[in-house]
Order: structure tokens, then C-alpha cells, then sequence
């Protein structure tokens, strides 16, 4: 357990989480959330991190399901286990610009790559809520 991970995130110790890979800069939660550890996603307005080229480069939550939707994700109102689906829950700050964003596993826990820190598989989207991330806003799914 992470010390540094549990000071970001106070919620994370008690609702339970494993470190599932060391820190990396190569990619970032958007990426990781698609299955993606060789690139960092981000919709920044000069084009120095990948972003779906159709889907504009803003930090709106509807930007990011737009890019979501390239890879099949469709919004859907919860992030209940199903089986046959994959789904990815996006955070936002407390003014509504996305800030995070998590897959489910097969397990029905979620995993997420902290920034540029570790990867780490959480029991409950809520160990992550607060001040760094804020709260989740969107739930998407796709076929698996």
C-alpha cells in the first residue's frame, strides 16, 4: 500500500485497493481505461497528447463521451456489474470538467491509473472521490 496514494486519495485505504503496476508517464487513465498503456490521452488544445481526431479537443464531459464513443462506449445510467459488458466511469470536479476516469474489471472492482503514479484495482469508485478527482459524473459501457 501506498502511503503517498492514501494521502491523494482518503477514502482509498478503507474501501480497499491493490497496486497493480509501477508509476509510468507513458500513459494516463483515459488510456489505461480503453486498454491503452502505450499513450497519453488528453484532449489539450496544441495536439501534444492523443485525442480521437474527429472529437474536439475540450475538457467537457460530452468531449470525452464523444472520445469514448469511438471505442464503442455508450452512456448508461450505472456502474452495476454485467456480465458480457465492460464499463468506464468518469470523474469530474466540482465544476463539472472531467478529471479521472476508471474501467471495470472482471471482478466487478474497477482499475485505474493514477496520473503518473501506479495502476492500481480499487473495490468501490468511492475510494477515489474528493478533492483530486471529485465524484463520478458518467457511467459508459460497451460489448466486451
Amino acid at each position: 500500500m501506498s502511503d503517498l496514494l492514501e494521502t491523494i486519495f482518503p477514502h482509498l485505504a478503507a474501501t480497499g485497493y491493490s497496486i497493480t503496476s509501477p508509476p509510468s508517464s507513458s500513459y494516463n487513465c483515459i488510456a489505461w481505461s480503453v486498454h491503452d498503456d502505450t499513450t497519453w490521452w488528453w484532449p489539450d488544445p496544441f495536439g501534444l497528447y492523443y485525442w480521437p481526431e474527429s472529437i474536439s479537443r475540450l475538457e467537457t464531459l460530452a468531449a470525452f463521451i464523444a472520445a469514448y464513443s469511438t471505442r464503442g462506449y455508450a452512456p448508461r445510467a450505472d456502474g452495476d456489474f454485467e456480465v458480457g459488458f465492460e464499463k468506464v466511469a468518469i470523474y469530474v470536479d466540482a465544476h463539472g470538467i472531467p478529471t479521472h476516469a476508471a474501467c471495470q474489471v472482471s471482478s466487478g472492482h474497477w482499475t485505474s491509473k493514477l496520473g503518473r503514479q501506479e495502476d492500481i484495482e480499487h473495490h468501490t469508485l468511492t475510494g477515489l472521490t474528493g478533492t483530486a478527482y471529485g465524484r463520478v459524473a458518467q457511467f459508459l459501457k460497451r460489448p466486451l
